[in-house]
């Protein structure tokens, strides 16, 4: 699943080329996503003009001066740009004609989302996808400060912690793992019983992570390209993650492998003694 890196990465990709942007077409070859695209989509873009685009966690939001699109990449989603689009495929479900050149949705397992927030339904992030996230790990709100607020009288891993999202959003299975390696924290460790110097690392470590990312271009495992087709290429510089049986790059103690929340956790049992 594209996660806060692979979202930013596409964002940064689209926005020089679609921001100032009118749109003269919209074509919705499929509207079954994991909630249908709105029937009216054509009506609500078509003749406006892309003011921008943000992001919010792992969503992605379009500004159109009278609302947002909201667009979500799923589990196999992506989110590129053609000049000259090239014919659709059978997993093209959406075509954002602009002046410049064709925004297009793909998504094989249909697990992503486009869907409209108009201003006059209350500010966006009043919208329910997007009331319950947590701080965004780049925000001045975000800091060891934060987190060990956050994770007092949280009996969960703190694997689980950052996974949940309500406290810090988009630190996703693959960033998680890499900043509580960085951290030299286990992740099993009880968030509660982290002290407030662990959280300070824990934070400090997240946003290098997650900033690293972003640079080399997010993590390509299965079908994430961003938005002109590019592979990223963090997962070759991952420290633990995908990595059982090797050796630490650190300490050379090979990596283990656990399952958590049927999810798979690395760790190096040396550098992360607790």
């Amino acid at each position: 699943m594209p996660e806060l890196p692979e979202v930013e990465v596409v964002r940064r990709g689209l926005h020089p080329r679609v921001a100032g942007r009118t749109v003269l077409a919209v074509k919705v070859r499929e509207r079954r996503l994991r909630w249908p695209v709105p029937a009216d989509l054509s009506d609500r873009l078509v003749g406006r003009r892309v003011l921008g685009i943000d992001r919010r966690g792992k969503y992605l939001l379009l500004d159109f001066g009278e609302g947002w699109l909201i667009v979500h990449l799923g589990m196999s989603g992506n989110f590129r740009f053609f000049e000259g689009a090239p014919v659709a495929a059978r997993h093209d479900h959406v075509d954002i004609i602009t002046d410049a050149g064709v925004l297009r949705y793909t998504d094989p397992r249909r697990f992503g989302a486009m869907l409209w927030h108009d201003r006059l339904d209350g500010p966006l992030q009043a919208h329910p996808l997007l009331a319950s996230l947590g701080v965004e790990p780049f925000s001045a709100a975000f800091d060891g400060a934060s987190l060990y607020r956050a994770s007092r009288g949280r009996r969960v891993s703190a694997k689980q912690f950052l996974l949940a999202g309500r406290d810090v959003v988009g630190v996703g299975n693959i960033y998680a793992s890499e900043s509580l390696f960085r951290a030299g924290i286990r992740p099993t460790a009880r968030a509660e019983r982290l002290s407030r110097a662990r959280c300070d690392r824990l934070a400090r470590t997240i946003r290098e992570t997650l900033s690293e990312a972003i640079e080399r271009g997010g993590s390509s495992l299965r079908d994430f390209v961003g938005s002109s087709g590019e592979s990223g290429y963090f997962q070759l510089d991952c420290r633990v993650y995908g990595r059982a049986g090797d050796p630490c790059r650190d300490c050379g103690t090979a990596i283990r492998s656990i399952r958590q929340q049927q999810r798979a956790t690395y760790f190096c049992p040396v550098c992360q003694p607790r």
